[in-house]
């Protein structure tokens, strides 16, 4: 195709991108004009709050995230797309029920998602291209600053969810998202109708509170925010509420009633690793640098860097049971790591010390009882 296209022509096309991001492993494809211009006040609002923490590139950007034209100027429309990543085998219960056992979120087992999801918008832009070669196009996939769940909202891919986080009554919360904006004036989807109802599952199990109204998150708060994005202490208040969660949550998703219905991935880079799946922290607290390099080449997990690994690590040991091999791994990295790392480790050492104590006290009525021939529970 060249030259301008007709309505009928834009209409043909835009059913074409859909078929050809199916094709790609998009399971939806919705388009949307770049107008968000209701959602700046929300946007400084939540800025104003204090609610990005430490991510100062939020407040850094400001209301250009709301302003998608300005980043790739002369696009007219956003081509929205989700990619499911809930692997076969996500063993839920299994690993959060185990203080043993480390808890990653379900997106990070595999592949970092980021390179995968833009090599696909590309292929799409391209396919764009060659039907009509005066296309322009720019792939985002969290690499700019864009507010993605508005576009996709828009695009019909879902509604926000009171967590907020885009809901589809077919398949749940457990897609990625990305954009392709694009010069064309395509024709646009209707966004789909609100089904949170009167559900607040999620803001009453977030471990640490984080959801502290409808749809509005206090990231500072969020067990994501702060074994991710936070860079330096973890506030020792929320610390014992982290449990084993060492990289990222799942909870308001797990609790969420429309994830019954959460397709499974069909993708094999979003598969677990092995060392990834259900991980002993013992094991994991055992990794130098360059082992926790060379076995997270190529995760999401590795942008964080060894030294908040771990200190996150050293928050589940302090949250699991009182065990005498937990002390003594924390004791054989104490005072080889960073200060920031060591002040972790000294809070959990000081967690499980305190409960090896109590467990002993506990050891000794219940032999006194025996001896006097009480009941145990004396």
């Amino acid at each position: 195709m060249h030259s301008k296209l007709s309505q009928s022509e834009l209409e043909q096309l835009a059913q074409k991108i859909k078929q050809w991001g199916q094709e790609l492993g998009f399971q939806k494809v919705g388009i949307t004009d770049l107008d968000l211009q209701k959602h700046e006040a929300t946007l400084q609002k939540w800025l104003d709050k204090g609610y990005h923490g430490e991510m100062g590139f939020m407040e850094r950007h400001g209301m250009l995230r709301a302003r998608p034209a300005e980043l790739h100027p002369g696009s007219v429309r956003a081509i929205s797309v989700r990619m499911n990543y809930l692997p076969a085998e996500a063993g839920f219960a299994k690993t959060l029920n185990n203080d043993r056992l480390g808890y990653i979120s379900r997106y990070a087992l595999g592949r970092d998602y980021h390179k995968l999801l833009r090599k696909r918008l590309k292929q799409l832009g391209d396919r764009i291209k060659a039907e009509f070669d005066d296309a322009d196009f720019r792939p985002f996939v969290d690499s700019a600053p864009i507010l993605e769940r508005p576009l996709a909202e828009k695009a019909g891919l879902g509604w926000t969810g009171k967590h907020t986080l885009i809901l589809d009554k077919d398949s749940g919360s457990w897609f990625f998202l990305g954009e392709l904006l694009i010069n064309l004036p395509l024709p646009t989807d209707k966004p789909v109708q609100e089904a949170c109802g009167s559900c607040s599952a999620c803001m009453t199990i977030c471990p640490t509170q984080a959801i502290v109204a409808p749809y509005e998150l206090d990231a500072r708060r969020c067990i994501s925010y702060l074994t991710i994005e936070l860079k330096g202490s973890i506030p020792e208040d929320l610390r014992p509420l982290m449990g084993n969660r060492i990289y990222g949550c799942d909870d308001c998703q797990l609790i969420c009633p429309w994830n019954r219905y959460a397709q499974l991935t069909d993708e094999a880079d979003f598969n677990p690793r092995h060392y990834l799946h259900t991980p002993e922290l013992l094991s994991l607290w055992q990794w130098d640098e360059d082992t926790f390099n060379e076995r997270l080449q190529g995760s999401p997990i590795r942008r964080i860097g060894h030294e908040c690994w771990l200190r996150n690590i050293a928050v589940a040991l302090g949250n699991a049971q009182a065990d005498a091999t937990v002390i003594e791994a924390l004791e054989w990295r104490s005072g080889e790591v960073s200060a920031m790392v060591q002040e972790h480790i000294d809070w959990a050492l000081e967690r499980q010390r305190s409960g090896a104590a109590q467990v002993t006290q506990q050891l000794k009525r219940l032999v006194r009882a025996v001896s006097k021939g009480l009941p145990r529970d004396a």
